[in-house]
């Protein structure tokens, strides 16, 4: 084994705080990582690896040769990237919001894996914060705004959301014409997991963005469920309008305020900082890119 595989290892064991789980990430035996590490210790002279029952962390001087390995390793990929001419190979972890990938990834995806052949590509599906290094993930796909610095962001769409109810709920509240008629409406309030509230409907007017809370009797937690409630005639719901679609035009649903729509939800493609983008990275990005640009 030479000195790049053993930094290979120790790289991904820091990233995934665990010999078993960076062995399976690089499809080598346990053991074989235990003594890469064995043999980069001694050649060092140091201790890289604080190892205890429950995690592996690296010690101050393996957080130091960490990330001088993460550049020397981007910069022979590069390298061998630019002097092969060889198109992208090797395994890609993503992780995509479920609803984009299900509307907009997964009916392009035969397409882009037939264009890169020796791509293997992992997907995981969350809305949560994904530790990308932590969990050993090359780059994710999120909607709405974004706090994370330590995270690259490219945008890759702006989603247009809309304010709509069923029939039977206008049938019975009748159909909002201005944002004051909103406190004798009801909304179904979608629930933050973070803070335990509800959001506010949002409505971009002449005046900037204004909000308003309805009354509500029923909350949830999940987007199937905010859309199943619309459509039994609970309340008000804002959703994008590609998950409605159908719904809109064959009339279960109908879009109410259409001249004070909600504010636009942001899609961004997002990788670590410490990360030399590498070419399988960079081609599955624009491919998300263009998923959105296609509809």
């Amino acid at each position: 084994m030479d000195r790049f595989q053993e930094m290979q290892i120790f790289v991904r064991i820091v990233e995934r705080r665990s010999f078993t789980q960076a062995a399976e990430d690089l499809l080598i035996p346990r053991a074989t990582a235990t003594n890469a590490i064995k043999r980069l210790e001694n050649r060092l002279g140091t201790r890289l690896l604080e190892r205890t029952t429950r995690a592996v962390a690296p010690t101050q001087d393996g957080a130091a040769y960490y990330e001088r390995c993460v550049r020397l390793l981007a910069d022979l990929d590069e390298a061998e990237d630019a002097f092969r001419g060889s198109e992208p190979a090797g395994l890609l972890r993503v992780n995509l919001q479920p609803t984009l990938a299900r509307y907009f990834v997964f009916p392009a995806l035969s397409g882009f894996l037939a264009r890169y052949p020796r791509i293997q590509l992992h997907v995981g599906e969350d809305d949560r914060l994904v530790d990308l290094v932590r969990e050993g993930v090359d780059c994710v796909l999120r909607a709405g705004q974004l706090h994370d610095s330590s995270m690259v962001a490219r945008r890759a769409a702006d989603i247009e959301q809309v304010t709509v109810a069923s029939p039977a709920y206008l049938d019975r509240f009748g159909t909002p014409a201005a944002l004051t008629d909103l406190v004798h409406h009801q909304a179904v309030h979608y629930v933050s997991t973070a803070t335990g509230r509800p959001y506010p409907l949002e409505f971009m007017t002449d005046a900037g963005l204004k909000l308003a809370t309805p009354p509500g009797v029923v909350s949830v937690t999940g987007t199937e469920a905010y859309t199943a409630a619309a459509l039994a005639g609970l309340g008000l719901v804002q959703v994008p309008r590609y998950r409605i679609a159908g719904q809109l035009a064959d009339g279960h649903l109908v879009e109410v305020l259409a001249d004070m729509p909600p504010p636009t939800i942001p899609v961004s493609v997002m990788y670590p900082h410490a990360r030399q983008l590498s070419a399988r990275v960079r081609v599955f990005a624009d491919f998300l890119v263009q998923c959105f640009r296609q509809t």
